[in-house]
């Protein structure tokens, strides 16, 4: 013996279930705490511009030294024609294709401290300056949604 059940009862069957799985998939889960993350660099933002751009094409040659280690950092440009100027960023990503490296092509790190920098056009200095790169630290605060 097989049960059948009309068609019109399969169907308001099959939309109860439907209707009962939205409800389901749309209810609200259970609360978690927010998750946050955080970074914090500095950086220094320096350039150079030939003003009345009488040089044309030039090489700018930027040396940032940390006054603690002495270690110095090293990043070349080459500005155009027309272009007159270029700002750099320090330190720069390694991933960049040019950043400041160090002696043995590592990467300038922003280590906190004192540091002077200059900008060299055909080996002579052009301008210069300091900066102080500050500690930097992050607070994270967990917030629980109770």
């Amino acid at each position: 013996m097989t049960f059948t059940l009309p068609t019109f009862r399969l169907a308001r069957l099959l939309r109860v279930a439907g209707l009962l799985l939205a409800l389901q998939v749309l209810a609200p889960a259970t609360s978690h705490a927010q998750t946050w993350m955080v970074s914090t660099d500095a950086y220094i933002k320096m350039g150079v511009m030939d003003k009345f751009g009488q040089l044309g094409s030039y090489t700018a040659r930027f040396v940032v030294t940390n006054q603690t280690s002495g270690k110095e950092y090293i990043l070349e440009k080459q500005v155009t024609k027309g272009q007159n100027g270029v700002d750099v960023i320090f330190p720069s990503e390694p991933s960049e294709p040019d950043y400041f490296k160090g002696p043995n092509g590592e990467a300038a790190k922003g280590t906190p401290g004192r540091y002077v920098w200059e900008c060299q056009v055909g080996g002579k200095k052009v301008v210069g300056g300091r900066f102080t790169f500050p500690e930097v630290g992050n607070d994270v605060t967990v917030v629980d949604k109770r």
